[in-house]
């Protein structure tokens, strides 16, 4: 069996011993679970390059994973219910979603015991077991992330693969140097610091003409603050700078190629070992039956690609997980199965990894090729039900739609019966900024927006999904039925239909056009997804949409939280980045705004904006909470809500009330 070894590193009791409803206390139990794999094994077929893994004597694979197990510390109050956190970046993203509670942000003074905010306890309640094992080999090397150690793929003779790596790089300020990976992973180091047929592409938009960065230019290596140079191979540099905002693709030849895939039977096989298990290493607890995951954002995409791939039986064909929401991931998946894949790229414009978006099977009509996300899955009649979720911000980027349209965006398609698609209406990528900012904290840093970042809060629409997810496998009640935008009912446009909106609205900040994903004829290798062609060829757009919007600038589709039913403000899944952090014709990625309305009459008559004051629309605070309740009473009985969030939907909207009012109430 694939799970062999769990070594404990802490046990601690949570939240100060806080008791939780009739489950009481909940603990921490933080390890190392080893694991053995046969690359020989059908369920370890398709992971890239497992046959290129150096074996034991046994002719297994071996790799570690950091393991954190929030359990409750009776035993006999577990509900029989595992939600698996895939951790991003190994940062959890389980319990600040589900239990609203706070994220740390971890860096390498952090200590491995960092707090674990439970939040309000949601899940703690309901008895749930949560578990994050960790799966990326390339993460920072920070002791509080939960990560994974495995092997390299080496050829026959032993020696260590080389081959292409494309990547995109961008600073919000003036540099000297980059870092040759995303958000400060270790990065794959060049093979030849002289190679001279490495480029550097630049554009102003990801979709946008490029130029050739001369050779001469630029070097591997880094330039340290008294502008001296320094070899390194895991950095690129220029005397002359790189300038802020704008996009650097390089293309150089890479040395060192880890098994990534093996990321997908770490979370299988710790999951399997919980539920069923091992002839030698017993589950940490008895009576798990049903397992779910949550993905957000990259470790969305994961899951995207872990149903593409079919990653769900394991070694001995059993299913492992019962149903998964992936969230924020739009239409992507990722380089999470790839040779010199990198676990944290992003772009759309950067990966091969798009068509197919959709879990039905299409042809794509400009390429003639054929695929369906699920079609793996559905090959073998697997129930596993699965919620993809996002937010205005992935419909901004141009890829979500096309999870419920054809690759052309011409018509509108339905999902098969164990899916469903849901849309936060005039939601961002995050939960949204409190309190309100132009300069929020978006992956790496702060980035400044030119409109007011988006306010609001998600995260009580998701917690119904988990609830809903629960009941349909566990008591076969349908979910509520999809929503989102669609083509046929006229809620589903091409981006320029809400210039028609915008451009009356002061200080709006419309983008003058969105960068839209292209068809990129990468001619991946079937064998380990590696691309022969760099940079791509690019080809035709795919027909993304966003979400059309009404007179005030609110989306009208999808689900619509509450605080945007009954507004004090337009809430857009876009804005663009701030001319302080360059790119300012460029959307500023996985960001949306919020544009207040004027708090009066006169405010409003003093700045030309055509959409009622707050004084105009509401006869009071009460008056406006009251009108938000009921809108809250309203999603609770179509499922989308649930009913103890009635209140917090009520001190959501009051806050905004108390922020954008002011002489109004």
């Amino acid at each position: 069996m694939p799970a062999t070894k769990f070594e404990t590193t802490f046990r601690r009791i949570l939240a100060d011993g806080k008791h939780f409803g009739d489950v009481g206390q909940y603990e921490e139990i933080r390890g190392v679970l080893s694991f053995h794999i046969d690359p020989e094994n059908e369920a370890n077929s398709r992971i890239t390059d497992v046959m290129l893994a150096p074996r034991n004597q046994d002719g297994l694979v071996e790799f570690e994973s950091d393991v954190s197990l929030i359990l409750p510390v009776d035993k006999s109050k577990v509900s029989g219910k595992l939600l698996l956190d895939v951790v991003n970046r190994g940062n959890r993203v389980a319990l600040p979603n589900f239990n609203r509670g706070t994220r740390p942000l971890i860096d390498e003074n952090t200590p491995i015991d960092v707090e674990v905010d439970l939040g309000d306890g949601l899940l703690m309640e309901k008895g749930y077991v949560v578990v994050a094992c960790g799966w990326q080999v390339d993460a920072p090397p920070f002791d509080a992330l939960i990560t994974m150690r495995g092997p390299e793929a080496l050829d026959d003779d032993g020696s260590r693969l080389k081959g292409k790596v494309y990547m995109q790089l961008q600073s919000p300020e003036d540099t000297h140097n980059f870092l040759l990976s995303d958000k400060g992973h270790k990065p794959y180091d060049a093979a030849d610091m002289h190679e001279a047929s490495a480029m550097i592409e630049i554009r102003d938009m990801p979709d946008g003409p490029s130029e050739l960065l001369p050779r001469d230019d630029w070097k591997f290596g880094r330039i340290d603050d008294q502008g001296e140079y320094h070899s390194d191979s895991g950095y690129v540099c220029s005397e002359k700078g790189f300038e802020k905002g704008r996009l650097y693709q390089a293309i150089y030849t890479a040395v060192g190629a880890p098994v990534i895939g093996l990321s997908f039977a770490a979370l299988r096989d710790c999951v399997s070992w919980i539920k069923n298990g091992t002839e030698g290493l017993e589950s940490p607890v008895d009576g798990i039956e049903t397992a779910y995951a949550y993905g957000r954002s990259q470790t969305g995409r994961f899951l995207r690609t872990f149903a593409y791939n079919d990653f769900n039986l394991d070694e001995e064909g059993r299913e492992t997980l019962d149903g998964f929401i992936a969230n924020v991931a739009g239409g992507m998946r990722g380089e999470f199965n790839q040779r010199f894949g990198q676990n944290s790229k992003d772009r759309n414009n950067m990966m091969h990894q798009l068509f197919p978006f959709a879990s039905i099977e299409q042809t794509d009509p400009e390429t003639e090729d054929t695929g369906s996300l699920h079609g793996r899955l559905d090959g073998r009649g697997s129930n596993l039900k699965i919620m993809y979720t996002n937010t205005s911000a992935e419909y901004h980027r141009v890829d979500a739609s096309l999870l419920h349209t054809d690759p052309d965006g011409r018509r509108d398609i339905d999902q098969g019966p164990n899916t469903r698609v849901y849309h936060f209406a005039g939601t961002e990528h995050g939960i949204g900024t409190w309190p309100p900012t132009d300069n929020a904290f978006i992956v790496e840093g702060a980035e400044r927006s030119q409109n007011m970042r988006s306010i609001i809060d998600y995260t009580p629409l998701l917690r119904a999904c988990l609830i809903n997810m629960d009941a349909w496998v566990t008591e076969g009640v349908e979910p509520p039925p999809s929503a989102h935008p669609k083509i046929g009912s006229g809620t589903l446009v091409h981006p320029s239909v809400l210039k028609n909106v915008f451009s009356k609205i002061p200080g709006s900040h419309y983008p003058e056009r969105h960068p839209t994903p292209r068809r990129r004829e990468f001619s991946p290798s079937e064998e380990n997804e590696h691309p022969n062609i760099l940079p791509p060829e690019i080809g035709r757009e795919f027909g993304g949409l966003v979400p059309a919007v009404n007179a005030d600038g609110n989306e009208i589709d999808g689900i619509i939280a509450p605080e945007i039913a009954v507004p004090v403000a337009a809430h857009t899944g876009w804005t663009l980045r701030h001319p302080d952090v360059g790119g300012d014709k460029q959307l500023l990625v996985f960001a949306g705004g919020t544009i207040p309305f004027s708090a009066t009459r006169s405010e409003r008559s003093s700045t030309g904006d055509p959409r009622l004051s707050i004084e105009e629309r509401y006869s009071s605070k009460a008056d406006y909470l009251d009108q938000v309740r009921a809108v809250a009473e309203d999603l609770v009985g179509a499922k989308y809500l649930l009913s103890e969030d009635i209140e917090v939907s009520v001190l959501l909207a009051s806050r905004m009330w108390d922020w954008f009012s002011e002489s109004a109430s």
